[in-house]
């Protein structure tokens, strides 16, 4: 252990003690990594240029992730512009019937949505038509963005079942299939899911599930969202009754996604008849992403299909997300459905940065203590040795956890949770499975299972659940809670649900 292995795990305890502050870490990061660099290769100019290369190094890794929003986000937009993702989603308003029942549809529905989607790039949609429905029924805004996080942000991003990417990179250590990992993911995803509900319904929901002023702010019809979620501060939300204009704020900085609804006229805000466009895409587009899902899980659980695995389910969903793009921008316009398709997915980028664009200094930070990346961010020559001060001082530690499954468990979560505090857990996937595979060796326990706990307390943490610098600030912002209060009381449902659905799946074969 070397200086810089201790100037690195200072700067994680640096950036774990400014999450219990609840302070935004990447001058944090930034800094750890000048100072980690510096203290590695004796010279400043190195230190200097690992900001940079390590900011460089997390673009390019990370990159995957925000294309994949990029096309999603657009195709989304095109379908607003036809007013079809109201059609989409308006059969389901309905079921808002009280506060009880809202929370329970807002949770399914967010997270059926974000399985297939993916959070970030739906978050809007339910904002604009799910929430006010949601809110009017009696459920407070604080009560549903509990519903969104918890589903969205961590069960969805927990398993990554459909997309398959968070699966993907920790077999890349693991050296064990992708489609194991995520089944043994998505049984972990569900019960630590189910519990953290259940916990935040006991103690928030239930006994604060009318909030009459906020339900007042967010009402039907909406004709433009504007939502900013911040690193701290107060949310607030308001309302402009004769455009229909909804702005919620969930504090200063973060991410903004703007929302334009054609199905509320400009003047008396009477809704204006769908077209049959709209219907045609409204229909169209649910189908399309339906048949996408059934090809893929059969070709996971039957011999029927080519099995999509490794990560394939995202390229899928994208340049599906892309054609469809295309397809809608035509039947919208004809004549300029060129431009719309490229003003969409500039907006989609946009968008993906925006909203993610936080997590890259962090992440370089975590990057420079993996071997497989830090010998480029230090600048250091191709057959050299890189250093891997995270993954030494795990080392350091491991001979010390009892060869028991339920441990090796245990351990797995913590040092999961600790990956995800760069704002996204997913970087440091393939260091995980790295590590389950070697402690299951020693405690015998399954290295499949290991690395899905691993996955999903990297994902419930830095997906959007625990960092106020990860998504989690848009679902503030677009819900209108502080985001500081949000992640607040997300960490008792949360880290519950983690350690029942831990300790289950250590016990059960």
């Amino acid at each position: 252990m070397s200086a810089a292995h201790w100037i690195y795990l200072l700067g994680l305890a640096a950036i774990i003690a400014t999450v219990v502050a609840k302070r935004n870490v990447v001058a944090i990061a930034v800094v750890a990594t000048f100072v980690t660099a510096t203290a590695y290769a004796g010279s400043a100019v190195t230190g200097l240029g690992a900001v940079f290369t390590g900011a460089i190094v997390a673009t390019r890794e990370l990159l995957s992730i925000f294309i994949i929003i990029a096309p999603v986000t657009a195709m989304l937009g095109a379908m607003r512009g036809l007013g079809a993702d109201v059609l989409m989603i308006r059969p389901l308003r309905g079921l808002f019937r009280n506060g009880h029942i809202s929370y329970v549809v807002l949770a399914v529905v967010t997270f059926l949505l974000s399985l297939s989607f993916w959070p970030t790039p739906v978050l809007p949609l339910i904002a604009a038509i799910l929430l006010p429905a949601a809110v009017r029924s009696g459920l407070a805004p604080f009560g549903a963005a509990l519903a969104i996080a918890i589903t969205g942000q961590g069960m969805a991003l927990g398993s990554d079942y459909i997309m398959g990417v968070a699966p993907g990179l920790s077999a890349e250590g693991a050296d064990v299939a992708a489609g194991t990992i995520a089944d043994r993911a998505l049984v972990i995803s569900l019960i630590a899911g189910v519990v953290a509900l259940t916990v935040a319904y006991l103690r928030d929901v239930r006994t604060k599930m009318l909030d009459p002023i906020a339900s007042a702010a967010i009402t039907l019809p909406v004709s433009e969202t504007t939502a900013t979620g911040g690193a701290a501060g107060t949310g607030t939300a308001s309302k402009n009754t004769v455009s229909g204009t909804v702005v919620a704020t969930g504090g200063e900085g973060g991410g903004t996604a703007t929302l334009t609804r054609p199905d509320v006229a400009s003047g008396d805000g009477e809704p204006v008849r769908p077209s049959k466009a709209a219907r045609t895409v409204a229909i169209a587009v649910p189908v399309l992403f339906a048949g996408l899902l059934v090809f893929m899980l059969l070709g996971r659980f039957t011999s029927l299909v080519p099995n999509i695995d490794d990560g394939a389910g995202a390229p899928l969903v994208g340049g599906t997300s892309a054609l469809a793009l295309v397809v809608i921008a035509i039947i919208a316009n004809r004549k300029g459905w060129l431009e719309e398709v490229g003003s969409h997915f500039t907006e989609g980028i946009a968008f993906a940065f925006r909203t993610m664009g936080m997590v890259i200094p962090i992440a370089g930070f975590v990057y420079v203590g993996l071997s497989d990346y830090s010998g480029e961010i230090l600048g250091l020559p191709e057959d050299a040795k890189a250093p891997a001060f995270l993954l030494d001082a795990i080392a350091r530690v491991q001979p010390h956890i009892p060869d028991v499954p339920l441990v090796a468990s245990f351990a797995m979560l913590l040092v999961g949770m600790v990956i995800g505090l760069d704002g996204n857990g997913w970087p440091g996937l393939p260091f995980t499975g790295q590590l389950a595979s070697s402690l299951s060796d020693g405690s015998g326990a399954d290295p499949a299972t290991l690395a899905a706990i691993a996955q999903n307390g990297a994902s419930w943490t830095g997906g959007g659940t625990l960092v106020i610098w990860s998504s989690l600030i848009v679902v503030a912002g677009l819900t209108g809670v502080s985001v500081v209060d949000l992640a607040r009381r997300l960490f008792v449902p949360v880290v519950t649900g983690l350690v029942v659905a831990t300790a289950i799946v250590s016990v059960i074969p």
